[in-house]
C-alpha cells in the first residue's frame, strides 16, 4: 500500500481498506492506531495524511474522535520519551528557542493552560519542538494532554473531513457541488470559531508579543 497522489486512488485505498475493516475491525483499528501513536511519539511528520486517510476510511466524526484522541496520547508519548531521555539532546540543539518559550511560559504560568491552547492553535513554534520541550518546560502533563486534545481539534477537523468528503468525490466537477461547498463552508465555521475565541481570550489574559518572537521560534531570524 502506498498513500495515495489522486482522488481515484484516494477512493479506491479507502474502499480496500473499509473492506478490511468490515472483516477485520480491530485489526484495522489497531494497525491505524499503532502507526499514528509511532509517528507522534517520535516526532515524525505525516499525521495530516494520515488524518485524511482516517476521514476516508472512518468517517468524519468516528475519524475526528479517533485521530484526536491518538494526537493527545502519542503528543504525550513524545512529552515522556522526551523528559526520559532527550532534554539535554533538546537543550544542546535549541538552547535559545527553549529559554525564550521558558520565558514565555512563565510570564503565563498563571493562564498556562489558555497559553498551551493558544499555542497550538496560533503556533509560535512547531508542535514537534513543544511536544519536546514541554517537560523541560516543566509543564504539567495533565495540562499538556489536554491541551493537545482540545488544541489540535480544529486542525483534525479540517483533515479528517478533507478526507472523508475527497472519499465520496467521483470527479473533480463534484468538488464544485453545492453539497460539497456546504462542507467545505462548515468546515472553515467550524475550525475558526475556537481560533476566534483564544485569539480574544488571549488579548486580555496572556502576555504575548507574537512579531517580535515568532520568527525565532520557528527557527527564523529577523534580518
Amino acid at each position: 500500500l502506498r498513500f495515495p497522489s489522486d482522488l481515484e486512488e484516494l477512493r479506491e485505498l479507502a474502499e480496500a481498506l473499509r473492506d478490511y475493516e468490515r472483516q477485520h475491525r480491530g485489526a484495522a483499528l489497531g494497525l491505524f492506531s499503532a502507526a499514528y501513536l509511532y509517528k507522534q511519539s517520535f516526532a515524525i511528520p505525516g499525521s495530516s495524511l494520515l488524518n485524511v486517510l482516517a476521514g476516508a476510511l472512518f468517517g468524519p466524526w468516528t475519524g475526528l474522535v479517533l485521530c484526536s484522541v491518538l494526537t493527545s496520547v502519542g503528543a504525550t508519548f513524545c512529552y515522556l520519551l522526551s523528559g526520559a531521555f532527550g532534554k539535554q539532546f533538546v537543550i544542546s540543539y535549541f538552547p535559545d528557542k527553549v529559554a525564550l518559550l521558558q520565558r514565555k511560559v512563565e510570564e503565563n504560568r498563571s493562564s498556562l493552560f489558555f497559553f498551551l491552547l493558544f499555542l497550538r492553535l496560533f503556533p509560535m513554534t512547531p508542535n514537534w519542538f513543544l511536544n519536546l520541550s514541554a517537560p523541560i518546560l516543566n509543564i504539567p502533563v495533565s495540562q499538556f494532554f489536554f491541551s493537545v486534545l482540545i488544541g489540535l481539534m480544529p486542525y483534525n477537523f479540517i483533515c479528517v473531513q478533507t478526507g472523508a468528503i475527497l472519499s465520496q468525490i467521483t470527479s473533480l466537477d463534484a468538488i464544485f457541488s453545492w453539497a460539497t461547498l456546504f462542507k467545505l463552508l462548515a468546515m472553515a465555521v467550524a475550525a475558526l470559531i475556537p481560533g476566534t475565541l483564544i485569539k480574544k481570550y488571549s488579548k486580555n489574559h496572556l502576555k504575548l508579543d507574537e512579531d517580535k518572537h515568532a520568527q525565532l521560534l520557528n527557527g527564523k531570524k529577523s534580518l
